[in-house]
This record gives C-alpha cells, sequence and structure tokens, in this order.
C-alpha cells in the first residue's frame, strides 16, 4: 500500500462528467489498497471568470478580495467530486486550504506556502477516507485567504505530497507527458519515459508549459517523485499500465537508464532584446541600467556586455515581450543618470533552449548546435549557458526552423 497524491488540471474537472471520471479513476487506485489524497484545480475556466466579474466591478480589484473570489473556484472542485466520490461508495471529505491547514506568508494573488499541517489529513487517511483538498490556495498568520498565482494547484499537490511523504505525486493534465519538444512544432517529437528534476526545471522556466516552475522546484527541494500522465485515457484502463504511463521526475541518480546527451529543447517566443549603446565603462555601470528595471517589476534574462573601447561599452539584455515598451521607458528616464548615448530595440526575437544533464560528460553539445544553426543561415544575437544548457536569442520567424533541425541535429527522435 502506498500513499498517493493525484492532481486533477481544470480541463480534466471541466464538466460534471469530467468530473465523475476523475472520482471513477480515484475510486480504482483507492480500491487497489492506496491511500489516497486528491488536489484538484477549479472547473476549466472558472478562475477566469470570477477574476473577470472582480474587474468588471473594479479595476485593478484589491488583491486580498481577489484571492476571496478566485479561491472559490477550488472549493467548488473539492465539494464535487467528494460527491461523485460518495455516488460510488466511497467515504470522502473535502477541505478548503485552511481547514488543513496550509499556511502561506501574505503575498495576496502570488503567496508562497510555509508550512502544511497535516494531522487532520493523515487521521482521515487511516480510517479509509479519501481526502480531496483544494489546490491553489492557503491561509496567512491572520487567517486571510491567500492564492499561490496560476498553475498553483500543481505547487499545492506537490507540497501535500512532500508533507505527507507520499510515494509519488501523480500530476494529471490533456497531455501524456513531458516531450523532447513541443509537438506541435516537430511532429516527430517523442514522449520521455523519465527527466530529472533539473531538466525538467530547465525546461518549466524556458517556457514549457507542462508544469509550474515553482511547483518543480517544490519537488526536487522535497525528493517528491512526480509523475505527469493524462487524465483523458479511459478512467479505468489497467492500473498498474496507468501508474507506469506518462514521464516521471525524479532525480539522476534514480535513473538506471544511462542519460542521453539531451533530454529535450525548449523555446520561448515572448522575447524581446534591449540594446544600451555607449555606456561610460565605470564601476556599477549593470546597476544604473538594471536596477531601475528590476524596481519596475520587470524581469530579466539573458544579459552581455560588449569590451570597452575608449571608455565606452554597449550592454545588451532581453525581457518579456510584453515588458518590452516599459523596460524602453524606464530606461528613456534614466538617460541622465546612466549616461548612454543611445537604445536599440528588438521585439522580434525568440529564445530556443538545449537541455539536458548530459551536457556535464559530454563536450561538443554547444559546438554541434552552433553549427545546426550555420548550416540553416540562422544568426545567433546572443548566448547564455549553464551547466546542463545552452540557450541562444535568434531572429523569430527562423524560431521553428531552428527547433526542428536541432531536434534532428541531436537525434531526439530516436529512442
Amino acid at each position: 500500500m502506498a500513499l498517493i497524491v493525484h492532481k486533477y488540471g481544470g480541463t480534466s474537472m471541466g464538466s460534471t462528467d469530467r468530473i465523475k471520471n476523475v472520482a471513477r479513476r480515484v475510486a480504482k487506485w483507492h480500491d487497489a489498497g492506496h491511500q489516497i489524497v486528491v488536489v484538484p484545480s477549479a472547473m476549466s475556466g472558472e478562475t477566469n471568470r470570477l477574476i473577470a466579474l472582480a474587474k468588471e466591478i473594479h479595476n485593478p480589484p484589491d488583491p486580498r478580495e481577489l484571492d476571496m473570489i478566485a479561491s472559490t473556484g477550488e472549493q467548488v472542485s473539492v465539494g464535487l467530486l467528494s460527491i461523485a466520490l460518495h455516488a460510488l461508495g466511497k467515504d470522502a471529505v473535502s477541505y478548503a486550504g485552511w481547514q488543513v491547514a496550509i499556511k502561506t506568508d501574505s503575498a495576496f494573488t502570488k503567496a508562497r506556502i510555509q508550512s502544511i499541517d497535516d494531522e487532520r489529513v493523515r487521521k482521515d487517511l487511516e480510517q479509509g477516507r479519501i481526502v480531496v483538498i483544494t489546490g491553489f490556495q492557503g491561509v496567512d498568520e491572520n487567517d486571510n485567504i491567500a492564492t499561490l498565482g496560476r498553475g498553483g494547484s500543481d505547487t499545492s499537490a506537490v507540497a501535500i505530497a512532500a508533507a505527507l511523504k507520499a510515494d509519488e505525486c501523480l500530476i494529471y493534465t490533456d497531455v501524456d507527458g513531458v516531450y523532447t519538444t513541443d509537438p506541435r512544432v516537430v511532429s516527430e517529437a517523442r514522449r520521455l519515459k523519465a527527466i530529472t528534476f533539473e531538466e525538467m526545471l530547465e525546461l518549466a522556466s524556458l517556457g514549457s508549459k507542462v508544469l509550474q516552475t515553482r511547483s518543480v522546484e517544490f519537488a526536487g527541494n522535497y525528493r517528491v517523485p512526480t509523475r505527469v500522465l493524462s487524465s483523458l485515457t479511459d478512467p479505468m484502463m489497467d492500473l498498474d499500465t496507468e501508474a507506469n504511463s506518462g514521464t516521471l521526475i525524479s532525480f539522476e541518480e534514480d535513473t538506471h537508464m544511462e542519460q542521453a546527451v539531451i533530454s529535450g529543447i525548449a523555446f520561448n517566443r515572448d522575447e524581446a532584446k534591449i540594446t544600451v549603446l555607449g555606456v561610460p565603462d565605470r564601476p556599477g555601470v549593470a546597476f544604473h541600467i538594471l536596477g531601475p528595471v528590476a524596481d519596475a517589476n520587470i524581469e530579466v534574462d539573458m544579459i552581455i556586455q560588449n569590451q570597452s573601447v575608449d571608455g565606452k561599452t554597449d550592454f545588451t539584455f532581453t525581457v518579456s515581450r510584453n515588458d518590452y515598451q516599459k523596460a524602453l521607458d524606464v530606461l528613456a528616464g534614466q538617460q541622465a543618470e546612466i549616461g548612454y548615448a543611445s537604445i536599440l530595440g528588438d521585439a522580434k526575437v525568440s529564445k530556443i533552449s538545449v537541455v539536458g544533464v548530459g551536457m556535464r560528460s559530454h563536450v561538443g553539445v554547444a559546438s554541434q548546435m552552433f553549427r545546426t544553426l550555420s548550416e540553416e543561415g540562422i544568426n545567433i544575437m546572443m548566448i547564455s549557458t549553464s551547466e546542463i544548457k545552452i540557450s541562444v536569442l535568434i531572429d523569430e520567424k527562423y524560431m521553428e526552423l531552428a527547433v526542428r533541425a536541432l531536434h534532428k541535429a541531436f537525434e531526439l527522435d530516436k529512442e
């Protein structure tokens, strides 16, 4: 008997029929003798509807009240799922985050989990109950409801699995696992049977939408084996088959097969490049440029500072395309302070990254990547690297061509 946490996304909870299917799947696992905790998201579209109502009254709404409103979507889901389990003869009980209690900080709409009291849940599990807990939310030290931000139910599920020391956390989504790259761009993309937390964290942070980045961090920090699998399969499929489906995210030392050099290719269309020209090359120049940008809550990604010539240098960095104009406006107001000559910008760029723990023990990954792009006539504007990742910035019109060429060059279409 194992303690398993199931997490179901909004699509899986999108209608009463789908909720009944989730209940049948959960009941099947429970019938096999496992202790089951379920963390469902709000029904698809419900959180957006609730936020839109708040904004219709006043925009922007007060963050505390917005969390009060947005948290109700998950409360509906846990109640409906528990009722569906009762209909199958199962003893199920639902809890809101504050009833467990899941304690967070007070950063409304983007709170972080600080602690989880598992006593109540463990008592229910010992009595044979299925426990259904709201994702996406908790309460701060003053008992205000606080939500964790978009995708927060993934983080809730992994955090609950960590607190309970669960054997595995199953994240059920509308895709059947993690792929070598987006199958909509490369038809030969292949589902990975296993991937390390480090690789998944890189892929998530680079734009892969399978899991929220924070949930991967949490799983890695607390060593929670996590599996991504499809909720769109037959809920009564063979349990052993289901338990070994999807993609298992675990630690490098837990995988007995030899690691491929590259596990996946991530890409992000949402990039913009800004170059500050003719900057005086003196101590603190990077801070004077990026400090005001950070103060405006703009996240900076890739950074390059050129070699100084005649006491002047050029400073280039990338931001999200949504923050592009805001960043330009911030820098325009800092010209006297920084003393730069001019600014160039390009909002039509994309970032492509190759990711793999195998890079640690293999040389030549960068040269193969650069050669492949060169053979396709694709110019590289910026490069950044880490121990298991190489990222390049290119013109957005070549993005799909680059992904397909790299996927083939690194033979990711082969087992």
